[in-house]
């Protein structure tokens, strides 16, 4: 009964937010094995998977290749479908009612606790556990896939918010890229008055833009208390961060008016033609900017969302799991996949077609130690500067009702002060969660 009502729950949400996604070390990479020393057979045997389209821009080669290596573990075959992320959350929700779902999917890290709750995904704790893997990949995303003590996901790839700047703009006015709050401000300041027509720092209504001053002022978006959620934006630490975006805004004037209702595409867009000094972005965006704009080539440097003192602000570490589902015939099977594809040769290849990060710790070390200026500064704010948003099945709707872009958009707008929207929106929230 338990288990039907929670179907009938899922059914009827089909209004989602999509912001989840925005050669291996020796001891994580895919062993091989059924877990028991012996190598598998599954002959004959197909394996149908779903994988969201669009991230990989040119999958078909990457998923020719795997399906080949992995026909060649196993003798299974893969049986690989493209899916939408626009229609994903819906053809998840319709599958999952009709016991049709596929063996393995990809899914958004923060669909993961919705799914799993209705009693569609496997618990995959123990195969992690038994494959060495549980201190392997990277806390904040296993973090994300793990719900009432059972993890729905195996961390896949992920992306992290860093700040992109226009390192030519800062050499030329000696500049140092910020590593306090304070310092940031001071940026913002020394570019607006080296170029009065540029945007210093651009700040939208994005959740993900300013989830990390909150977390970095030591708030949280939202607490468990026994089995109920209630929102934390309200709390003195998050309106604190929130009342810091609002003094770039209305006392340092770095924004402008129109970025209250800019999402971050739209930070990007202004910071690819050239009119922004510093935007939040992601670790897949200097990419996308040059090729907009290929004059951006060598101008661009990436420094980590600094702390109110030093330290890094916690920036939100979105991406996807790879999940096995429950009416999966052969989950042994399933599972064997899911290691391939999360550790070793597959997840770095993957990562690098995609600019998306690995989500095992050492394939990030490796990133962070290559000193790429573009790749290494979001691979340490990956690996520790990373946190994930509240891990509850009603979450979704939270990003549905789109509370934390109101609260900002109001606060930009000079609509109301960051207390005053805090406590609207922490309503809000609050009813969501019935706290």
């Amino acid at each position: 009964m338990k288990r039907t009502t929670r179907l009938l729950a899922l059914a009827t949400a089909t209004t989602l937010t999509l912001t989840a996604c925005g050669g291996g070390g020796e001891d994580t990479g895919s062993s091989g094995d059924d877990g028991s020393g012996d190598a598998m057979d599954a002959s004959g045997e197909t394996l149908s998977v779903w994988i969201m389209e669009g991230t990989n821009p040119d999958a078909t080669p990457f998923f020719e290749e795997v399906s080949t290596a992995f026909e060649e573990e196993t003798g299974a075959t893969l049986d690989i479908q493209f899916i939408p992320w626009a229609s994903a959350h819906d053809q998840f929700v319709n599958s999952i009612a009709g016991g049709t779902g596929p063996d393995v999917a990809e899914v958004g890290t923060t669909w993961t606790p919705e799914f799993g709750d209705a009693g569609a995904l496997m618990d995959l704790g123990p195969q992690i556990e038994e494959s060495g893997l549980g201190d392997a990949y990277v806390d904040s995303v296993l973090e994300s896939g793990t719900y009432d003590g059972a993890v729905y996901g195996a961390p896949w790839y992920a992306g992290v918010r860093s700040i992109i700047y226009r390192a030519d703009l800062f050499e030329e006015n000696g500049i140092e890229p910020p590593t306090t709050w304070d310092e940031l401000a001071e940026a913002g300041d020394a570019l607006k008055e080296a170029d009065p027509d540029l945007i210093p720092f651009p700040i939208p209504n994005s959740t993900h833009t300013t989830t990390p001053f909150i977390w970095g002022a030591g708030g949280e978006i939202a607490v468990q208390e026994g089995d109920t959620w209630a929102s934390g934006l309200d709390s003195p630490e998050a309106v604190e961060g929130l009342a810091y975006l609002e003094s770039l805004v209305e006392e340092h004037e770095l924004s402008t008016p129109a970025a209250s209702t800019w999402n971050e595409a739209d930070t990007r867009d202004a910071f690819a033609r050239g009119e922004a000094g510093m935007i939040i972005s992601g670790s897949w965006t200097p990419k996308s900017i040059v090729e907009a704009n290929a004059d951006m080539e060598g101008k661009l440097g990436v420094v980590p969302i600094p702390g109110p003192d030093g330290g890094m602000s916690p920036s939100f570490a979105g991406g996807s799991h790879l999940s096995v589902f429950e009416t999966a015939e052969n989950q042994e099977l399933a599972w064997t996949f899911v290691e391939m594809m999360t550790t070793g040769e597959y997840a770095e290849m993957w990562g690098e077609q995609t600019g998306f990060f690995p989500a095992t710790d050492d394939l990030l070390t490796q990133l962070e130690e290559a000193e790429d200026p573009l790749v290494a500064p979001f691979a340490l704010q990956m690996k520790d500067g990373s946190a994930t948003l509240p891990v509850t099945p009603l979450w979704g709707q939270v990003e549905g009702a789109q509370t934390i872009p109101a609260m900002m958009e109001s606060i930009l707008g000079g609509g109301a002060d960051a207390q005053e929207a805090a406590t609207t929106a922490a309503d809000e929230m609050n009813e969501i969660f019935g706290s």
